[in-house]
């Protein structure tokens, strides 16, 4: 009897800790399946090295109508994680079958896309073992008259999935243009009003990338610096907000338009709207990679008024004197420099692949009376993209020529947002004030 009821016993604890182990099986299971992951293709994709194409093939959709002679479509992704990954695709085929071949950490797979309405397919199993930026390539294997499969989502699951997986989740225009950095100043006294600001910056060669705005002078109200606006054009911009809030310019109320002064030759003068509106100016000027070019700007309110005139002037060593940009007066206004700072930043979507990178370096502002004051010390700040963390290429700091920026690209070390810093001093400007045009 006795053994009768050890027997019952030990068999019922038995029965008692496989049910434990088969609910723990199939909550591990349902974990599994939870922290499988959708990437969109619209927000984090592009067709590799070609600006133009990313543009028009990728769509909040993701991409749907592309074939091989295009080139391959990848994708980005950070992880926080090792080990393995297994990617599935949501894609279909609009025509007849078609094959394609997905790449990761040196692994590839090939996969032939037959179902001609949406659906999981799966690809496969890969394994990485570094950790930061992951770049997903899926290339097409048909011959030019063959219509590769739509694809909206990269899928995947995994230990990889297990951890932290950033990616661009929503604002895809933004996402795909990537974070913007910035270096805040702050001017060497704060008693004191400055109506003058100068500072240089130098792109590296191959850093000059089409999309690319080097912002020099920035402060409350506007903005100077260079851009890299096609293969055939380059800019030297400057621009100044209404103190009307709106994206379009129209709706601006004569009261507060921004006027023009003066420009300089060969300068545009108009206005622009989408990221507040105002009066902007820019000339059209091919500057090199791996040239300093000087930024001088001048801020002062007009007395008896309440309103300030806001003047830049640019700088080539090249042609050796300073050129004329535009002045433009501010209604509603009555500052000298304040929040001054620099920017990098990407201003075309299928452009957000590529690495840019400058030296911002030599800054200097001047008192109403007085000379040139230097200023060495800088605060690493960046945008909404990189706040949320849909983004992680980027960084600031400094190198024996100065301060550094760079962006996106998808390198894999970003600064944390308010890092300090301080470059080394440089001798005082030699410009003569009163000879400006």
């Amino acid at each position: 009897m006795n053994n009768h009821r050890i027997k019952t016993a030990v068999l019922s604890l038995f029965l008692t800790s496989l049910v434990a182990c088969g609910n723990q099986q199939l909550q591990l299971e349902d974990k599994k399946i939870e922290t499988t992951l959708s990437i969109p293709v619209a927000g984090n994709s592009w067709i590799d090295n070609n600006i133009e194409l990313s543009d028009k093939l990728i769509d909040k959709s993701g991409v749907t109508h592309w074939f091989a002679e295009q080139g391959s479509l990848s994708t980005y992704f950070y992880t926080s994680k090792t080990g393995e990954l297994a990617v599935s695709l949501q894609t279909f085929v609009k025509d007849k079958p078609a094959t394609i071949e997905v790449s990761i950490a040196g692994q590839s797979k090939i996969v032939t896309v037959k179902n001609n309405q949406p659906m999981s397919v799966p690809v496969g199993t890969f394994n990485l073992d570094e950790l930061g930026y992951q770049k997903l390539t899926i290339t097409g294997l048909e011959q030019a008259e063959t219509l590769l499969p739509a694809i909206s989502e990269i899928k995947i699951g995994g230990e990889v999935a297990l951890g932290k997986v950033s990616y661009v989740k929503d604002d895809f225009y933004w996402g795909r243009r990537g974070p913007s950095v910035h270096l805040q100043y702050s001017l060497p006294s704060q008693t004191m009003n400055y109506p003058w600001f100068y500072s240089e910056i130098e792109v590296p060669k191959g850093a000059d990338v089409i999309g690319s705005y080097y912002m020099a002078n920035g402060f409350d109200g506007g903005y100077f610096g260079i851009q890299v606006n096609s293969d055939s054009e380059r800019r030297v911009l400057f621009s100044i907000w209404s103190p009307f809030s709106t994206d379009d310019p129209s709706l601006i109320p004569p009261e507060y338009r921004i006027q023009t002064l003066k420009h300089g030759k060969n300068v545009h003068v108009g206005k622009f709207g989408n990221e507040g509106s105002g009066g902007q100016s820019y000339m059209r000027y091919d500057w090199k990679a791996d040239t300093r070019y000087g930024f001088l700007t001048h801020i002062r309110p007009v007395e008896g008024t309440e309103s300030t005139d806001f003047t830049a002037y640019f700088y080539d060593p090249m042609v050796e004197k300073w050129q004329l940009i535009a002045s433009f007066r501010r209604p509603k206004t009555s500052i000298y420099h304040q929040g001054t700072y620099s920017f990098l930043e990407n201003f075309i979507p299928g452009a957000g692949q590529f690495e840019r990178r400058a030296i911002y370096t030599n800054q200097w502002a001047k008192p109403e009376r007085g000379e040139w004051q230097e200023v060495t010390q800088a605060k690493f700040t960046y945008d909404a993209t990189a706040k949320k963390n849909a983004r992680f290429d980027y960084q600031g700091g400094t190198t024996e020529k100065g301060f550094y920026l760079k962006n996106t690209g998808f390198f894999s070390a970003p600064t944390p947002y308010g890092s300090e810093f301080e470059r080394s001093p440089t001798d005082i400007p030699k410009i003569d004030l009163k000879s400006l045009p």
